[in-house]
């Protein structure tokens, strides 16, 4: 019965070590797989960085109106006026759609059943 009992704890510490070791390659992949993803975000969010200035320094007003009047032949693109914008009683807004009312039910004279 000794025996037994020697072979089944051997056999359970085999086991669980085999399990530990698994589960401790396992995790150090995951934690490996997380950290790529952490430098990918990294330098996405630089990279965003990056071109947000691009963008910034690219819409500089000056800029843009330089590049209007350079462009003015082929685009004929003129400063914006104020009597260029509407007003909003000048939209026209679609009508809404009346429902019409084919079967009208008189509920006045309807008694409430209990």
């Amino acid at each position: 019965m000794r025996s037994f009992f020697y072979v089944t704890t051997a056999l359970s510490v085999i086991g669980l070590a085999f399990w530990a070791y698994h589960e401790n390659y396992e995790t150090q992949e995951a934690l490996s797989r997380a950290e790529t993803l952490q430098r990918d975000i990294s330098h996405a969010r630089q990279r965003l960085r990056v071109l947000n200035a691009e963008w910034a320094y690219l819409n500089r007003p000056d800029r843009l109106r330089d590049l209007a009047e350079i462009n003015f032949d082929k685009l004929g693109l003129l400063p914006l006026q104020p009597h260029q914008f509407g007003k909003i009683d000048q939209v026209s807004y679609p009508p809404e759609d009346q429902l019409p009312i084919t079967n009208p039910v008189d509920v006045m004279n309807m008694e409430v059943p209990e």
